[in-house]
């Protein structure tokens, strides 16, 4: 019994650990390329605000899904942990957990119980970072593009 909490605990962690790189790396790549996109668009720059918002936001709503993703799957796995507020662990739940957690806003409503709490705490640190890079990001953009010259 204590070697299966073992390998749950240590299936978690690598779970966490990959859907940190993802998100992490998508979102350098995917900054990246809406910086790329914005300096060559042409036109009243204004508008290259609204993109880069839009871009960000778009960033965002992939990561809580991707995070809500790996939540979902590991639920089925009853060692894994559970959610307290919810009587069984439906996508849309998970990305809801997910998008309360990555937005560090917690309502308490839906709470983690067992070794998910992990990845759920991983989350709330990774979002955080996240969206403060996202609002450097669109000040910069902001800064280069809100008045016209």
């Amino acid at each position: 019994m204590e070697y299966a909490n073992w390998l749950v605990n240590g299936l978690v962690v690598a779970a966490t650990v990959v859907l940190v790189l993802a998100c992490v790396v998508g979102h350098y790549e995917g900054l990246s390329w809406l910086a790329r996109g914005l300096s060559r668009k042409q036109g009243p720059r204004r508008p290259r605000v609204l993109y880069a918002v839009l871009g960000a936001i778009s960033l965002h709503i992939a990561e809580i899904w991707l995070f809500g993703l790996g939540i979902w799957g590991l639920l089925h796995l009853p060692e894994a942990g559970s959610m307290v507020g919810i009587s069984s662990a439906r996508v849309l739940d998970s990305v809801y957990l997910s998008a309360v957690t990555y937005t560090t806003v917690g309502f308490g409503d839906v709470a983690p119980l067992g070794p998910i709490r992990f990845l759920i705490g991983t989350e709330a640190l990774v979002g955080f970072v996240l969206l403060t890079w996202s609002a450097s990001f669109t000040y910069l953009e902001m800064e280069k593009n809100w008045r016209e010259r």
